[in-house]
């Protein structure tokens, strides 16, 4: 690989379907990399260390910021997030695309700093949607869910701000992938893909904030 690689960073919603999207787009195109985010959340069930998640303590994560290791952090339900800088640039110099999965509050900071990043926002066809796929999790108390519900509303209006928005339709991960993957190729040829531009696809925040 010649060319030097982009960042391009994918949000969403809780019930975004980030994940399995993410995971669809790096099985079909090997010049492209996911950056693995640090927390310091317990691990989920089946998660890895370092696959995942790097898992981190408070005092671990803070002294990472202190130090200027964190490309962006974000305090997100009650734990921090954040994405280590020098495995970042270490890929973008050898010519790999880098996906950053992260949430709106680190994306609007890497994007401040950083203006030729491209931000996506990943998004449910509409608000049920999004509340189906949380409780489906099983893995979350109520009170825990109805937390995640109300910022996924917040997130939701953050929209505007982000260069595309892409809708995740249940059972059409590779499909969006595909959609991604298109914005990708795009901005390598120097052009943009319209009608996934968040300028002309404002009317899905009405569906998604109840």
């Amino acid at each position: 690989m010649s060319q030097k690689g982009r960042i391009f960073i994918i949000s969403g919603p809780a019930g975004s379907g980030k994940g399995t999207v993410v995971k669809e787009l790096l099985g079909k195109h090997d010049n492209i990399r996911l950056s693995v985010s640090a927390t310091t959340r317990n691990p989920r069930p089946g998660e890895v260390e370092g696959v995942n998640y790097f898992y981190l303590t408070q005092k671990e994560f803070k002294e990472k910021i202190i130090s200027g290791d964190m490309l962006e952090y974000a305090k997100y339900s009650g734990n921090l997030y954040g994405t280590p800088r020098d495995a970042v640039n270490e890929a973008l110099e050898k010519g790999f695309d880098i996906i950053l999965e992260i949430e709106v509050e680190g994306a609007t900071k890497v994007k401040k700093k950083n203006p030729d990043v491209i931000t996506i926002m990943l998004t449910p066809p509409d608000y049920a949607t999004i509340e189906k796929r949380l409780r489906g999790r099983g893995t979350e108390k109520p009170s825990e869910i109805k937390k995640r519900l109300r910022r996924a509303r917040q997130e939701v209006k953050m929209m505007p701000k982000y260069d595309y928005s892409v809708i995740n339709h249940e059972g059409k991960a590779s499909e969006c992938a595909d959609e991604i993957y298109s914005i990708i190729e795009a901005i390598h040829r120097g052009e943009e893909v319209e009608h996934l531009k968040t300028e002309n696809t404002k009317s899905i925040i009405k569906k998604l904030i109840k």
